[in-house]
């Protein structure tokens, strides 16, 4: 297992690169310059883009970015916050943890929630609970979080008055009770609904079949022996759907006031930030390719017959 991930983390590298160098040749593909408003001279233009380096050839800009980032420096921002380093606007001032507390606090509650309800469905499968779970999960999934975080903050802060609307930075427990809920709510229906399909697919396995013959009991079936199995598509999913969920959500971020991570993989978009748009997609990306390399060794500790390096047979 040690040479597999050394392996990975080499091939992770190179994903790296490639997504950094795609991402900056795709952000210099849009026309227009960070600099360009009106109240900017041809003049002003050309000295912040001699200053930033934005004036040299794009090989050049890109080799600058990857050495410096290799160094640990992302470079400062062009036009958010122009002249701070990205690394103060991402990491300072708490908005990197902010976004990690809400991020890992909505994956415990898909996980908490979203695997045992999938596997109560899956138990109860064709009686009243099952079809229950089956309209909450559909309506779960088919209502957007900002829909959630308004119906939430209308009920819980404006008419009972028991959660605070604004969270701010999460220093009162309560605060994140809202925003959390909000975020996991989708997550938890559709891990729901994957699980309860995983699990009554190998419910209907010859091995399960073999251990019912035997005179197993069924919620010794579901809960011992079919659930390891069932939860191998489930993993899957919670991949890179923690890497998301880490970096935050704009939406449910800008709802409740949360000046974390989220709010700038769109607003640097919009305002043309170079270095924060590489930023952040270096992040996401590096936590994406982290979490799926998490995600082969756990398909090993569910699985020890799943080979990793494909080399067993």
């Amino acid at each position: 297992m040690f040479t597999y991930i050394l392996k990975r983390i080499a091939a992770s590298i190179v994903t790296l690169l490639l997504v950094a160098s795609i991402t900056f040749l795709a952000m210099n593909a849009i026309p227009g310059n960070p600099f360009l408003d009106e109240n900017t001279t041809v003049e002003q233009m050309e000295i912040a883009n001699a200053k930033y380096g934005l004036d040299k050839p794009l090989p050049v800009q890109l080799k600058n970015y990857l050495v410096n980032y290799l160094h640990g420096d992302m470079g400062e921002s062009l036009k958010m916050q122009r002249g701070t380093p990205v690394k103060d606007i991402i990491f300072g001032q708490g908005k990197f943890v902010l976004s990690i507390q809400l991020g890992v606090l909505a994956l415990l509650l898909t996980i908490i929630i979203g695997i045992p309800l999938g596997c109560i469905a899956a138990y109860h499968r064709g009686k009243w609970l099952d079809n229950f779970l089956n309209v909450f999960s559909t309506v779960g999934i088919a209502v957007p979080n900002f829909v959630v975080a308004t119906l939430l903050l209308t009920f819980f802060a404006v008419e009972l008055g028991v959660l605070p609307a604004v969270s701010g930075d999460f220093s009162d427990w309560k605060s994140i009770i809202m925003p959390a809920a909000s975020l996991s709510l989708y997550y938890v229906c559709y891990v729901a609904k994957l699980t309860r399909t995983s699990m009554l697919d190998a419910i209907n396995q010859d091995y399960i079949r073999t251990a019912r013959a035997k005179g197993l009991k069924t919620h010794s079936l579901i809960f011992k022996h079919a659930l390891r199995n069932a939860l191998i598509p489930v993993v899957t999913y919670l991949g890179p759907l923690t890497a998301g969920l880490l970096c935050g959500a704009f939406v449910v971020e800008t709802t409740f006031g949360v000046p974390g991570l989220g709010r700038y993989f769109v607003s640097s978009i919009i305002d043309r930030d170079y270095p924060i748009i590489m930023a952040t997609t270096i992040i996401l990306s590096t936590l994406i390719i982290g979490m799926n390399l998490v995600v082969d060794i756990v398909y090993k500790i569910i699985d020890p017959r799943i080979s990793l390096s494909g080399s067993d047979h």
